[in-house]
């Protein structure tokens, strides 16, 4: 089964990380080679500041783009690993062991085929 786990962050970690956090990436490089060598990590990916994104929305036929994040909240997707693991148990365990859960959380959640959840 295919998990996806989202790694969140705050606007303020970004500017000026706290100490503690500086040796994240040395963890995120470790936490990738381990779920790697498992054969569990489909892919990894860091996403960048919502500041820097647009909305695009469709009004009667018409798109209109906002710049900026959909929703104006503390914590947003700074990330996720796409792991393929035999249950919904071993993602949390996965999860547990990444970096981000030390900080603001990993989420973990399963990703749908087109027919729907893989379970």
């Amino acid at each position: 089964m295919k998990f996806l786990l989202n790694v969140y962050q705050r606007p303020s970690m970004v500017v000026s990380p706290p100490e503690d956090e500086r040796d994240e990436l040395l963890d995120h490089e470790e936490f990738v080679t381990m779920v790697t060598e498992s054969g569990e990590l489909v892919g990894v990916e860091a996403i960048a500041d919502p500041s820097t994104g647009a909305v695009v929305r469709v009004r009667g036929g018409v798109p209109t783009v906002t710049d900026g994040p959909y929703l104006q909240a503390e914590d947003f997707v700074a990330g996720y690993y796409v792991v393929d693991c035999e249950s919904r148990e071993r993602a949390v365990e996965l999860a547990a062991l990444a970096p981000g859960a030390r900080f603001l959380g990993v989420e973990v959640r399963p990703l749908m085929g087109s027919a729907g959840m893989e379970m």
